[in-house]
């Protein structure tokens, strides 16, 4: 039982120091480090552990990496990103915008989607305005995170959320509850962004060139998987408002796959295009559920959580443990450990959607909180060689994450 947890608090710290010696490690490297641990010790089968890689996460995260690098090759995300940000005259408003702007976006073309769009954005946004890109890149993930949680597709442990739970029109429920406390949650978050990085808000007005597209043939076919993304979003929704999800679940991933098909098809880049993707980060999610499967294999939480004699189905406690867990466990193990747990209580909707909050709010404490963030760090360390540690991540994530838990505790309870 002890092994696995072992691994895992190793993990941790590398991951908070990322240098062993004169070697740096990436946090991809660090993870596939400690899956290959648990099975080089026997505390998960290849058989387990080929078994607990969700390959629907690994495909939908293939599918957008591979729209999101068309998008940059061609030079037509740069060419949103000026159409977005032109009005944006000061670095307060860059903030703003990418707070309010990519954190809404997140909540219906979900989390991970926008963070594997808006690194690139934010990184020429900073080197273009001599901004600290780690103040744009921590936005990001900050309003990803936050922003995701008002709607039951913004990320998996939302949508786990809204079909195991039988909530009554769901859509309407996640707004009804989340919608204002997570609109004030990404105010405070700019305020703590502007006290953490207070020498970068400076008053120069700031003037934002029209960026040209460079490769015509490649920005529509990339303009054409972007708008099938949209559509199929759409679709998706209107699936789930009308209750037609059982006669046809159109998964996330039949979305990325299918909005890819342009690219992979029909560019003669295609073998650059694959050859940019974003493979690391991939291998990190299959690191991540093997080391995180033998984790929960364990037993060790389950054990905590079902021999304490606290009441775990009162808001407060849903707030509290789904974040302190899912910085463990993951978020959806956790709550698909937490669902039973409220169905057997007769829980409200309101603490259903307090589990969300919490084990989606989660993602603000710490890098390892929300796969969002290591796709934003990968993306950043691999395009640009910018790393965001683990404690300069903490030291702003871990007091907002406070503040931003007592709002919706607020709100819900």
């Amino acid at each position: 039982m002890i092994i696995p947890l072992v691994i895992l608090a190793v993990v941790f710290f590398l991951t908070a120091v990322r240098q062993v010696g004169n070697v740096r490690l990436g946090i991809w490297q660090i993870m596939s480090l400690g899956a290959a641990a648990v099975l080089l010790t026997g505390q998960i089968s290849i058989a387990s552990a080929i078994k607990a890689v969700n390959i629907d996460v690994i495909l939908f995260l293939f599918g957008m990496f591979t729209i999101g690098q068309a998008l940059e090759m061609s030079g037509y995300l740069s060419h949103l990103s000026y159409r977005f940000f032109k009005t944006a005259g000061s670095v307060d408003l860059v903030v703003l915008y990418i707070l309010f702007g990519m954190g809404f976006a997140s909540a219906f073309l979900m989390n991970d989607t926008l963070a594997i769009i808006g690194t690139p954005v934010v990184l020429l946004l900073a080197k273009d305005h001599h901004i600290d890109p780690k103040l744009l890149l921590m936005s990001l993930a900050f309003a990803v995170t936050t922003g995701s949680v008002i709607s039951p597709i913004g990320n998996p442990q939302n949508l786990l959320i809204a079909i195991e739970s039988c909530i009554p029109n769901p859509f309407i429920a996640f707004m009804e509850h989340l919608l204002l406390p997570t609109a004030i949650n990404l105010l405070i978050a700019y305020l703590f962004l502007r006290i953490a990085y207070r020498k970068n808000f400076t008053s120069t007005v700031l003037s934002h060139s029209k960026q040209v597209i460079s490769d015509q043939k490649l920005a529509g076919l990339s303009r054409t998987s972007l708008a099938l993304v949209l559509l199929l979003v759409c679709v998706k929704i209107l699936l789930a408002i009308t209750g037609l999800t059982e006669l046809f679940d159109l998964k996330l991933t039949y979305i990325a796959l299918i909005a890819s098909i342009p690219i992979l098809i029909f560019s003669e880049r295609r073998k650059e295009v694959l050859k940019n993707t974003d493979w690391h980060t991939l291998i990190f999610f299959v690191a991540m559920f093997i080391l995180m499967e033998s984790v929960w294999d364990s037993g060790f939480f389950q054990n905590i959580i079902s021999s304490s004699e606290i009441d775990i189905s009162t808001v407060p406690m849903i707030l509290t443990i789904s974040v302190t867990l899912s910085q463990l466990i993951s978020n959806v193990p956790l709550v698909a450990l937490y669902i039973p747990i409220l169905l057997h209580a007769n829980a409200s909707t309101g603490d259903f959607v307090a589990l969300a909050a919490g084990s989606t709010i989660s993602g603000n404490l710490s890098i390892l909180g929300a796969a969002s963030n290591v796709i934003i760090i990968q993306n950043a360390e691999r395009r640009g060689n910018i790393s965001l540690g683990f404690i300069e991540f903490a030291r702003i994530g871990i007091p907002l994450t406070i503040v931003q838990i007592f709002v919706y505790w607020i709100f819900i309870g």
